[in-house]
């Protein structure tokens, strides 16, 4: 077992965000709780990202505690994550992205709540801030209730029926709840929901947390969507995403769970957009899908006699199970009907 050196560690994935850098570590430098180890990770950038960070680490007096691991080679957001996770040297691991920022005592604040309520994760609230031109067109705040869940299934019963971020970032969590059920992100490459193939279980694993009102965390969305559509997709990304969201709905032992229906729901949804993007996309894909195996995303864990006799999510689990069992060709036709009026 590591020994903790430190109390937080912030873990920053860095790749190609030289222009949003000196943003992010100010923010970061400002912090007011002194016991935090800021650890990098590089993800073999091409532009000057670290040359900041370590210009940071020679001036700066905080510069001590910032510490940089490089990957072997590009190998995504995912996999950096799951290297920090390995490597943070903190109690409590804190997620930020390279191209965001976070109010000065964001650490202090969610750290006194851990401690005050012995809890294992606390969530602070944040905002979506808008960019045209480097310049904020309009600010979007997302403030939790505040909430405190001690009770087993207590706070996996809110997160999967009320709802909470999908995103790695900005909740600090007991780095022993992580590393003792071995909960990884799946590293995908680039994109395709890798956060929510940590997050989407971890409540399973949480009996103690905390929801906070305050804005902590800012998320920067700059020009048209901060993430750019690739040219050409890959079929081994798309698939390495279906059989992560595939284990999570063979996960058996949750079945006599309240939120179990619900939780399934929530994983056919994310199939559901899956599928979209499959058919939606084929043509820049390198490797076309065909629509039988665009249906087959759909397969459904539960059987029907679950579904009519569970009331929590009924209605959505009935429905992705009818597309889960439509013949392909229908199946495709439907979904193209349903892209287009979402579109229109």
């Amino acid at each position: 077992m590591m020994e903790n050196k430190y109390e937080v560690t912030i873990g920053i994935p860095v790749y190609n965000v030289e222009k949003y850098m000196r943003l992010t570590m100010d923010s970061l430098m400002s912090q007011t709780f002194d016991s935090i180890e800021f650890l990098f990770c590089d993800d073999c950038g091409t532009d000057a990202s670290v040359d900041i960070i370590r210009d940071y680490q020679q001036n700066h007096p905080r510069g001590k505690d910032i510490r940089v691991v490089r990957q072997p080679e590009n190998m995504g957001i995912g996999a950096a994550r799951n290297r920090m996770i390995a490597e943070a040297r903190g109690r409590y691991f804190y997620s930020l992205d390279a191209d965001d920022a976070i109010e000065s005592n964001t650490i202090e604040l969610l750290y006194e709540n851990a401690k005050k309520y012995d809890a294992e994760i606390v969530y602070g609230s944040y905002q979506r801030v808008f960019q045209e031109n480097d310049k904020t067109v309009k600010t979007v705040p997302y403030p939790y209730p505040f909430r405190v869940f001690t009770k087993e299934d207590e706070y996996a019963d809110y997160v999967y029926n009320v709802g909470i971020q999908g995103m790695n970032w900005n909740y600090l969590i007991d780095l022993d709840v992580i590393r003792r059920n071995n909960l990884k992100v799946t590293p995908v490459g680039h994109g395709y929901g890798e956060d929510f193939t940590f997050t989407i279980d971890l409540p399973t694993y949480i009996t103690r947390a905390v929801l906070l009102p305050d804005i902590t965390y800012h998320y920067y969305i700059r020009g048209v969507d901060k993430h750019k559509r690739k040219k050409v997709l890959k079929r081994k990304d798309m698939s390495i995403a279906l059989n992560a969201i595939d284990e999570k709905k063979k996960r058996k032992e949750l079945q006599d769970k309240g939120y179990y229906a619900k939780r399934i729901s929530i994983l056919m949804m994310f199939d559901c957009s899956f599928a979209c993007e499959m058919l939606s996309r084929r043509a820049e894909f390198d490797i076309p899908f065909s629509n039988r195996e665009i249906r087959d995303v759909m397969w459904h864990p539960m059987s029907l006699w679950q579904i009519l006799t569970t009331k929590a999510g009924r209605r959505s689990n009935l429905l992705y199970y009818i597309y889960s069992i439509l013949p392909p060709d229908i199946f495709a036709l439907l979904l193209r009907m349903m892209i287009k009026r979402y579109r229109d």
